[in-house]
């Protein structure tokens, strides 16, 4: 079973206007929070930042993604608290057989963002709201 990968849009932030020179992304402040997190290095989920996941004045962009699971992206996390909600997630997403997560185990701070689920490509059932097992 292959790794699943957590891409991190780097360039992203909450206002719509150019970044000072030399000011951190949203997204990069977020990037740096989950490669300096113990609980996230001891699961078995790849970091990798991407230059742009286009949803560039929503505040932090992700996705988690894994062949033969579906993707979630998660779209205007905000940046001081989002590193633990997708620590819990990614644990949940890792250890699941399919990656369907219940709504009910998602993290609370999920209740107020924007968030895709988008089938794997090899999905053979087209029925993904069954309960994960």
């Amino acid at each position: 079973m292959s790794q699943p990968t957590l891409f991190i849009c780097k360039s992203c932030h909450r206002s719509s206007e150019e970044l000072p020179e030399g000011a951190k992304s949203d997204g990069t402040a977020l990037l740096e929070q989950l490669q300096t997190s113990p609980e996230l290095q001891s699961l078995p989920i790849q970091l990798k930042a991407v230059d742009c996941l286009w949803d560039c004045d929503r505040g932090c962009v992700v996705a988690l993604a894994s062949p033969d699971k579906p993707t979630y992206l998660f779209s205007n996390l905000p940046l001081e608290e989002s590193a633990a909600a997708l620590q819990q997630f990614a644990a949940l997403y890792a250890t699941s057989k399919k990656g369907h997560i219940p709504w009910e185990k998602f993290p609370p701070l999920f209740e107020n963002i924007a968030i895709a689920k988008i089938p794997s490509v090899s999905a053979k059932d087209e029925d993904d709201s069954s309960p994960e097992e």
